[in-house]
């Protein structure tokens, strides 16, 4: 089985900067795309950004400039920099990773539980 476990979150003010961390753990072949989405009250589940096993990375355009996410393929662990805070940003920030497991020939998504960031004005 793959765990995914999200840290990194809090309550700063807006203009500063949170660094969101994503770990993925346990019996894992290899890992593609990693990313993260965001849920505020209310709204549904967003996609924040994605990085693929290339490098390659998406971000949706509201956090365009101002968020970075990077991964470390060693590790499995994807990390998001989100800098230039606003209130909009506040929301239970979760992260994915589509992975190759032990004794399987496919990739499919697991996800975490998610990490808290609150931006106060």
């Amino acid at each position: 089985q793959v765990q995914l476990v999200e840290s990194g979150g809090g309550t700063v003010q807006a203009g500063e900067s949170l660094r969101l961390y994503c770990a993925a753990s346990g019996s894992i072949v290899s890992t593609n795309t990693m990313g993260w989405y965001r849920q505020a009250p209310g709204n549904q589940r967003a996609l924040v950004a994605t990085i693929d096993s290339d490098d390659s990375t998406y971000y949706t355009d509201n956090v365009k400039g101002r968020f970075t996410i990077s991964r470390d393929n060693a590790k499995n662990t994807t990390y998001l920099q989100m800098n230039n805070l606003e209130p909009e940003d506040s929301a239970v920030y979760g992260c994915y990773a589509v992975v190759r497991s032990t004794g399987s020939i496919y990739y499919r998504a697991f996800w975490g539980q998610g990490t808290q960031v609150t931006v106060s004005s």
